[in-house]
């Protein structure tokens, strides 16, 4: 196959699907119990350097209970799939965690506007980065679910994003045209919220699913984290809602609220206050620090969080926000 250009930046994964296939025959399917704490998930899946990958959409549907851990445990050098990312990709700003970055979408919190400290941390050069649209970095998890070493796409052709790629043009073998190579992703953990869960892993979530069915099959680990825990009947009560099987999941953590400060589609909105509260403390990094003392740094677990953004009182009021909106 003919290679016509190629995009700058590197590629940060190997996208030999060989090399992935016997990290997956090694791999446990069994139907286990796998709960466990945030704690221990971090500990034992996310060490320094490993690359990381984040399930939901912006501030919708994401696994910010985990991701404090990962600050907590002061995580460094990570490699990461900047998606569709907002507040996790804040909060990881926030604790520097991660020197390589696959990049769509980052730093802009949507209508909140951009975040001062990861721009900041954009620009500082410590970070080396790789440009992708939003559907090239889910064809390239599409790719790797598949099991092969790289997608096609077009929509990349003729932009600036292609040239800060690691995509390549090539010359399709039946009609001479030209196509968007962009090479498989295979993620070393990734961390996806959902509505519910059992302790096998089984996890079903409603709304839209962005791309964490392809996130959940190209990953080598996948942590669940769950709104709540139900019993394996009630999955198998209703089979087809299962969004993620069992047998792709290697552990799952129970958290109510572990979306906030974002929402969590039909059961809670997300916090505005809250999340306006970071962007005015990130203007200035003296009263960040302190900020992130407060509430990340300075608190035990994810509900002592909860408790200083408010409490039970606050999570019912964004939970009647919630149903009014669906209204």
């Amino acid at each position: 196959m003919k290679v016509l250009d190629q995009g700058l930046n590197p590629v940060f994964m190997d996208p030999d699907p060989d090399k992935a296939r016997e990290f997956f025959r090694q791999k446990p399917r069994a139907m286990v119990d796998k709960r466990m704490t945030e704690k221990e998930v971090v500990e034992k899946f996310i060490p320094d350097g490993c690359y990381l990958g984040i399930g939901g959409f912006g501030a919708n549907r994401i696994p910010t209970a985990v991701i404090h851990e990962i600050l907590r445990a002061r995580r460094k050098h990570l490699g990461f799939l900047g998606h569709t990312s907002t507040h996790d990709f804040q909060l990881l700003c926030a604790g520097k965690c991660f020197n390589r970055l696959d990049a769509a979408y980052i730093v802009g919190l949507e209508a909140r506007g951009l975040s001062p400290n990861a721009r900041r941390y954009m620009e500082s050069g410590e970070v080396k980065v790789c440009e992708w649209t939003n559907y090239s970095l889910a064809a390239r998890l599409r790719a790797a679910a598949e099991g092969v070493s790289f997608a096609i796409v077009r929509s990349m052709l003729g932009t600036d994003t292609f040239r800060m790629s690691g995509a390549k043009v090539i010359e399709c073998p039946f009609t001479g045209k030209k196509f968007a190579a962009v090479p498989a992703l295979w993620p070393d953990v990734v961390v996806i919220h959902v509505h519910e869960a059992d302790m096998y892993g089984n996890a079903v979530f409603r709304g839209i699913s962005i791309a964490d069915m392809e996130l959940a099959r190209a990953a080598k680990r996948v942590i669940i984290t769950a709104e709540r825990l139900v019993n394996n009947f009630t999955i198998r009560n209703n089979p087809t809602a299962t969004s993620i099987p069992f047998y792709l999941v290697d552990a799952v953590v129970e958290v109510p609220y572990g979306s906030y400060p974002g929402n969590m589609p039909y059961l809670y909105f997300s916090d505005e206050e809250h999340l306006a509260a970071w962007m005015k403390a990130e203007k200035d990094p003296r009263e960040f620090e302190k900020f992130l003392d407060h509430y990340i740094y300075g608190v035990s677990c994810f509900e002592e969080y909860l408790d200083r953004c408010g409490g039970l009182k606050k999570l019912k009021q964004l939970q009647k926000l919630e149903t009014l909106v669906e209204k």
